[in-house]
This record gives C-alpha cells, structure tokens and sequence, in this order.
C-alpha cells in the first residue's frame, strides 16, 4: 500500500506512521498545512516535523506556505462549519497530490486526535475519494495518541498548543488566563 499521509504535526505523526509501517504501507509524509497562524507557528511546527521524520527516515513533501489559502477556503464561516471547511481543502490538496504522484491511497493524522471529529474526517476523506478518484485510508489512530505526544515531549519534540488557525490560537488564549 502506497499513501499519501497529510500531516497536521510531528506528535501527530508519531503513531500512524508506525502503524502504517507495522501493516507494510509506503508512507510519504504531506505537510500541507496554510491554516496555521502565525507564519513563525507554521515553521515551528514544520521544523519539528522535519527533525522527527529525519529520524524516522520518512520523506516528506512540503508545499509552500500560502496562508490566503485558509482564509478563501474559510471565508465567512464559523465554528464547525469553518473547521469542517479548512479540513476540506486540505485533505482536498492532499488527495489531489496523491493521485497526480500516483498515490494508491490518502489519509491524514488529523484522525489521530481525540479533539477532532473522527466521523466528519472520514466522510470527508470518502467524499473526496470518490470526487478525486483516488482511495481514502480511514482507521481510528486515536489509540495511539496519548503515547505519541508522550513520545514527542520525552524526546524534546514541539507540542502546540492549539489546532493551527488564528481562530483555535485565540481559543487557546482565553483557556490560558
């Protein structure tokens, strides 16, 4: 099995990758990710990914930051509808590369979280299967969570502290103080 993986973090890596690779699959690594504000956040993030997936051996493709995206995929959305919208277009992106490099199959690490809405994830990832012409991996790696972001924190890995966007970045905020 050969797949595109779309990847939120590196925490969020740590456990699909290994479970993928425990099943045999091929993993390429897609850091497609312009909903993350502000842009020092994005190279943080990118940055961790790149010194964890170096040591995984994991290649990994990262298209440039283009933040206008998020915000014309999101535009005059709120709440849910806004996250349901910024995960579209993003495992959108991810299949649509998937195919063009000849990719069997498209999943994402957003499946891994216990903070995101496992069954509007999967919907999605089927939609898109269906429209891109192109195999949607679902599996509920949300078992592997809590151990990963152990993982990530013993080996000095950045953990965020909020999903990406202005929007969660300001929710974090409120929950702080």
């Amino acid at each position: 099995m050969k797949i595109l993986l779309h990847i939120c973090c590196a925490p969020c890596i740590i456990y699909p990758l290994k479970a993928l690779k425990e099943k045999g699959a091929a993993v390429t690594g897609f850091f497609y990710n312009p909903n993350i504000y502000p842009q020092e956040e994005y190279l943080r993030r990118k940055e961790a990914l790149e010194i964890y997936s170096q040591g995984q051996g994991a290649e990994i493709i990262y298209p440039q930051y283009r933040p206008e995206e998020y915000v014309q995929a999101t535009q005059g959305k709120e709440g849910k509808e806004r996250c349901l919208s910024c995960w579209n277009f993003r495992l959108k992106k991810t299949a649509q590369e998937a195919k063009l490099r000849q990719f069997e199959y498209f999943s994402t690490t957003l499946l891994v979280s216990p903070y995101q809405d496992q069954e509007a994830l999967k919907k999605i990832g089927e939609d898109l299967a269906a429209q891109e012409k192109i195999k949607f991996y679902y599996e509920d790696f949300r078992i592997g969570y809590r151990d990963a972001h152990n993982e990530a924190r013993q080996k000095g890995i950045y953990c965020q502290k909020y999903c990406g966007c202005i929007h969660s970045e300001a929710s974090s905020h409120k929950k702080h103080k």
